[in-house]
């Protein structure tokens, strides 16, 4: 039986293909993987997508003669340098190679096909969000600085999630919180839909968490595709818990982190912020409990002052007023020592002007000047028209008594018994 080695079937297929494909052909991929070598070749990996899926990839190379005259070209031109999620239009021509297989050598770019379709969708899934008005809906939830409840979608076997977990139960300063993992598959067709269903497990029980990291290890960009998925990230974007993402990335940016409360690079980025966070209210507390302290000393010290200050003027208000209080008890008592003699001499010409006035109006001094006083019935006469003839009456002079009757009254004005 006819046969070959693999190595002369991979030369026949080599033969077979040079001998049937042209020297070179324009075709549309998508820059999927693009690194620089320190030599100045350009390594590409080269996809086509069908919803979201991709349909093809290929290697490709661009050799440093052709690399550096072809990317300055294509950046003045495009105004834009070639990156990763560019779709492209480019010349190449078909290599096989017995041991590394099938890959492109390209040849030329044109500058004038320059955004990819790759990064064409992107910016319209961010122009979407943004239209519905959610694309910054979880950025304004307040994050906690301290998260005791932590809830980590990501896969368990993945190098990330370990990362996170080390870097952040072994930190030196004694923190811990509750971590608690909602497993999902973090790349691939099954991707999108495996974290929107952990999104959904959390949610059921939303009230145990404080927020949510959402972390996954490195991986090519084009392992990153389904962070850039509508649904996903709609779902990222209204959730009630602040997300924070650590999709392990060093150059771009996901559509999840751009509607995640807080982005970073790595889950071991996500740790240590998370730490910080807690070293920084713990800082805070510290110096708020300085500060009380010291505001409680200076508030002691202030008072004890006052007390001081407090105590002297009181000392010297009682010495006063035990002072002003002698002063006045000293001039009452000479008040009091005072006032006898003077009330004396004044009740005394007093009790004079009595006694003088008494003697002033004494009948006797009026008898004495050849007065006399008349009565009848024993009561003084005042009224003559009350008395008539045969009328007993009684005259008091100095020296006697003289009863009288009454033979006649005659009135010496007009008037008549």
């Amino acid at each position: 039986m006819e046969h070959f080695s693999l190595s002369e079937f991979n030369l026949l297929i080599k033969q077979t293909l040079s001998n049937h494909l042209a020297p070179s052909y324009w075709i549309v991929a998508e820059i999927g993987e693009m690194n620089v070598a320190q030599k100045g070749h350009c390594y590409m990996d080269l996809v086509e997508k069908e919803n979201n899926f991709i349909k093809a990839k290929m290697r490709a190379t661009i050799w440093s003669y052709t690399f550096a005259s072809l990317h300055n070209h294509f950046e003045h031109i495009a105004g834009t340098p070639l990156k990763k999620g560019m779709q492209v239009l480019f010349n190449a021509s078909f290599e096989f190679h017995e041991v590394y297989g099938v890959s492109l050598n390209i040849k030329d770019i044109d500058p004038n096909f320059t955004l990819g379709e790759r990064e064409r969708k992107k910016r319209e899934t961010i122009l979407q969000l943004e239209r519905e008005g959610i694309l910054d809906l979880n950025k304004s939830l307040i994050l906690p600085q301290v998260p005791q409840r932590i809830a980590i979608i990501s896969s368990e076997s993945a190098a990330g999630y370990g990362d996170f977990i080390n870097q952040f139960t072994t930190n030196p300063y004694g923190y811990s919180a509750d971590l608690r993992l909602f497993q999902a598959t973090m790349q691939g067709d099954q991707a999108v839909q495996s974290i929107i269903d952990s999104l959904h497990r959390v949610y059921a029980i939303e009230e145990q968490f404080d927020l949510v990291v959402l972390i996954r290890g490195g991986g090519s960009q084009t392992d990153l595709d389904c962070f850039d998925d509508y649904n996903l990230c709609a779902h990222l974007a209204q959730f009630p818990l602040p997300i924070v993402t650590g999709i392990g990335h060093e150059r771009d940016q996901t559509i999840a982190d751009l509607v995640a409360n807080v982005h970073l690079k790595t889950p071991t980025a996500v740790a240590e912020f998370l730490l910080n966070g807690m070293m920084q209210f713990e800082s805070d507390i510290t110096g708020l409990f300085d500060q009380i302290s010291k505001f409680a000393q200076r508030l002691i010290q202030s008072n004890q002052e006052r007390l001081v200050q407090s105590k002297h003027v009181i000392d010297i208000k009682a010495q006063n007023t035990v002072q002003r209080c002698g002063y006045e008890l000293a001039r009452i008592q000479q008040t009091i020592e005072r006032k006898p003699p003077e009330l004396i001499k004044t009740y005394e010409l007093a009790l004079s002007s009595i006694d003088k006035l008494i003697d002033a109006h004494d009948p006797k001094r009026i008898l004495r000047k050849g007065y006399s006083i008349t009565q009848i019935n024993g009561a003084y006469l005042s009224d003559v028209t009350s008395v008539g003839p045969g009328d007993q009456i009684e005259t008091t002079t100095e020296d006697a008594h003289i009863t009288s009757t009454i033979n006649t009254v005659r009135f010496t004005k007009n008037k008549e018994s």
